[in-house]
């Protein structure tokens, strides 16, 4: 786990968009696609008085290309024997083989120069301009104080310089106040006085949400009161003149909208901190006696917001949760660091991440000091919770040997207001971690999660769930932590599972669960309606406002069938524990009772790839019993992914025909295969707190004390294969049709069960 190289087991990081941005629109058809026969080096250097032999072109099949690239990937220089086995399994000569990997080497080469001259040349034209613009600079002076053209000659040259630095001085204090008014949200009158200005080293410490810093820390190690960003590292990715910044600031605005960022950032780890010691009076016990509760009148006197007053109208969120995970400090550190692996590791959180702005990368090599402008959409897997968009700093900071902290705090500078996502309805207030390494590559990870959101956009099926904290709560993260550090664990271990008939290469296990995870993934989407997937919302007033239709028109993503697909989600209240339900719909040998699609009979479990100690967390490929009597039943089987943890508990699946997944058992690439997920995910309701905290991660979080959850359906199903067909209603009635079905036969099933 040092390493975390093994991350791509749950999602492979291996960017081949850089390739495929570079390759030239022959690449299909003149490297490794098509080869000469008898054309080798030895036939060309051959006698002239010998008759030349007329080259011929072999185009390879697609199968062959695939089989090629794959190769090529883990081995670009096979040797004889590794050619030879090629050659023979895919029905080619030798030297084709020899040939195509020869051509390959050559273009990627190629390739990669090319890309690295078309960064050079940009570099080369922004520093001609920069060069361009201070010799403008230079050659026309101009007076800060009037305006006009600056004559040196008519004053001394020390007091030119000082009027200048007075200028700039004013200047500079009138954006002070701007951007602090930003933060804080009331005007700073006493700054407008410079005498009022505090003397400082930075001249930039204005006391916004410091609170203390520079105080021992918990760990017996005082926490810094500057941020050592190293070589110039703060400013390096200031915008250019004529070129938008990330912070949506230009020149010197970027610089001293980043010097408040590094104090925001500082308050806001030295608020986590203190949030999570232990035995903290920050917290306290709920009614329940079990969950924590945020004292919120000791919070208000030990805290200045650092980042303004609650808005009106908005409620608070706050929880706390410890659990043990199997992952070193180091490795959950640079997990949280990328957003790409931040990503794989909360996949059915976490809908969308981006780093806008790198601040610092952190110092001596390490992520200590690390901070970043981020930009993510935290989702609830039901369509009647808004998914919440922020945009934060996120700050990384090494208190001790073996102990690090991870903060996140929201920033609203930069945002066009016109473009406002009409789901930021909330901020996050300092939330993360501190971790704490532990023998054996496990660590104590305690999480703090505060959130002001607007109550009045979650549904009233929802909302107690919402007021319990157990929504978008710390425990939420840490359940999911630990189930994804498990399952590494598990597809990290060199044995095969039992469970598995197949006996699947490890190969194939990669290729099946990077399929498995694009169809959760997309089940995700189509439910939450991120903006990870481009979907447009139907508004049908006889389907009320507990169903979200939206439609989509796939042209060319090989991962979709092409044409116009329909999802539909709604969410329904339960009379049964979530644990009951999730094992009710799991089971293959129930499926009939539910799935309309199943012929009525029950399912056979061919393959199965576990994802952690139980049996629930897993991959399948089901398949109807007797379908072998059937030549069109027999070319479909049903892919499906199952996990439970303390929080949430998810279904998903989706027919796949057998010679595409053939290609990927062997291990071939899952992206071409094409698929429509649908499946179901299973909520505690919110009334009941049993089994809610984070050890009872075995019950499903939901309790077996006979009380209610709330199930969440979801179906994407392709309504006509014509991208420029249009939707009918008939095509929304079926899928409404189909839901409603679903639900009252599971709901029949449970009943008669009971």
């Amino acid at each position: 786990m040092d390493g975390h190289g093994d991350m791509g087991l749950i999602g492979e990081n291996f960017d081949t968009s850089l390739i495929g941005r570079l390759r030239d629109d022959d690449y299909e058809s003149r490297s490794g696609s098509d080869n000469f026969e008898g054309a080798s080096g030895d036939d060309q250097d051959a006698g002239a008085d010998q008759p030349r032999r007329k080259k011929r072109y072999h185009r390879h099949t697609p199968h062959q290309i695939q089989e090629l690239e794959t190769f090529f990937k883990e081995c670009p220089h096979p040797d004889e024997k590794q050619r030879l086995d090629l050659s023979k399994r895919l029905g080619l000569e030798n030297k084709q083989v020899k040939f195509w990997f020869q051509n390959r080497r050559t273009q990627m080469k190629t390739q990669l120069e090319r890309h690295e001259n078309i960064m050079l040349r940009q570099e080369n034209e922004k520093l001609r301009a920069e060069n361009s613009l201070m010799k403008e600079a230079m050659s026309n002076p101009v007076c800060n104080n009037c305006g006009g053209p600056a004559i040196p000659g008519q004053i001394s040259f020390e007091e030119h310089q000082i009027r200048i630095e007075n200028a700039r001085l004013r200047d500079e204090l009138n954006r002070i106040c701007a951007l602090a008014n930003k933060f804080l949200g009331k005007p700073i009158s006493s700054l407008t006085n410079p005498m009022a200005i505090p003397t400082s080293n930075s001249g930039l410490e204005l006391g916004i949400g410091r609170n203390g810093i520079g105080v021992s820390s918990p760990f017996g190690t005082p926490l810094q009161m500057g941020l050592d960003l190293g070589d110039g590292v703060l400013g390096t990715q200031a915008a250019m003149p004529g070129m938008k910044s990330p912070l949506g600031l230009m020149g010197n605005d970027v610089q001293l909208e980043r010097s408040m960022l590094v104090d925001v950032a500082l308050a806001a780890m030295d608020e986590l901190i203190k949030m999570a010691q232990a035995d903290s009076p920050l917290w306290i016990k709920g009614f329940d006696g079990e969950r924590e509760v945020l004292n919120h009148e000791e919070y208000g006197r030990t805290f200045n917001p650092c980042i303004g007053p609650k808005p009106a109208g908005y409620v608070t969120e706050a929880t706390r949760e410890t659990g043990i995970v199997i992952i070193n400090s180091l490795a959950l550190v640079e997990t949280l660091m990328d957003a790409n692996r931040w990503l794989e590791m909360f996949p059915s959180m976490i809908a969308r991440a981006v780093t806008l702005d790198v601040i610092s990368n952190g110092m001596g090599g390490t992520r200590n000091g690390a901070l970043q402008l981020m930009h993510s959409e935290i989702q609830l897997l039901s369509p009647l919770v808004p998914i919440r968009q922020v945009k934060f700093l996120r700050f990384c900071k090494q208190h001790a040997e073996g102990v690090w902290a991870v903060v996140d705090v929201s920033v609203e500078i930069g945002r066009d207001a016109s473009n406002a996502h009409p789901f930021m309805s909330c901020r996050r207030l300092p939330s993360g971690c501190v971790v704490h390494d532990m023998p054996n590559g496990y660590s104590k990870v305690t999480w703090v999660e505060h959130w002001q959101y607007d109550e009045s956009v979650v549904h009233q099926l929802y909302r107690p769930l919402m007021n319990s904290g157990f929504g978008f709560g710390a425990h939420r993260w840490i359940a999911t932590l630990q189930r994804q550090c498990e399952c590494l664990a598990i597809l990290m271990s060199s044995s095969i599972s039992t469970d598995d008939h197949t006996a699947l290469s490890q190969a194939g296990r990669r290729s099946m669960l990077k399929l498995a995870q694009r169809m959760t993934s997309n089940f995700c989407s189509g439910v939450c309606a991120s903006s990870a997937r481009k979907w447009d919302s139907l508004h049908i007033g006889s389907l009320g406002d507990d169903m979200r239709v939206m439609t989509r028109k796939n042209v060319d993503d090989p991962g979709e069938p092409p044409g116009i697909v329909l999802s539909a989600a709604t969410c329904v209240w339960m009379p049964v524990s979530r644990q009951r339900l999730f094992e009710f719909l799991r089971d293959e040998r129930l499926r009939s009772e539910w799935d309309i699609l199943s012929n009525g009979g029950p399912m056979q479990e061919m393959v199965h790839i576990a994802k952690g100690q139980g049996h629930a967390n897993c991959v399948s490929l089901l398949r109807a019993n007797g379908v072998n009597n059937n030549a069109n039943e027999s070319s479909m089987v049903i892919l499906q992914e199952t996990w439970t943890d303390a929080s949430c508990s998810v279904v998903v699946y989706a027919p796949v025909d057998v010679p595409s997944l053939n290609v990927v058992m062997s291990g071939g690439d899952s992206a071409y295969v094409a698929l429509l997920p649908s499946g179901f995910a299973i909520l505690p309701d919110g009334h009941s707190t049993s089994g809610s905290n984070g050890n009872a991660g075995s019950k499903g979080g939901g309790g077996d004390d006979g009380g209610g959850c709330l199930l969440t359906v979801g179906f994407q199903i392709l309504v006509n294969s014509l991208p420029t067909a249009k939707l009918t209603v008939e095509s929304v009635d079926t899928v409404n049709n189909l839901i409603s079905c679903t639900i009252h036969k599971i709901k029949a099933a449970l009943t008669l069960s009971s």
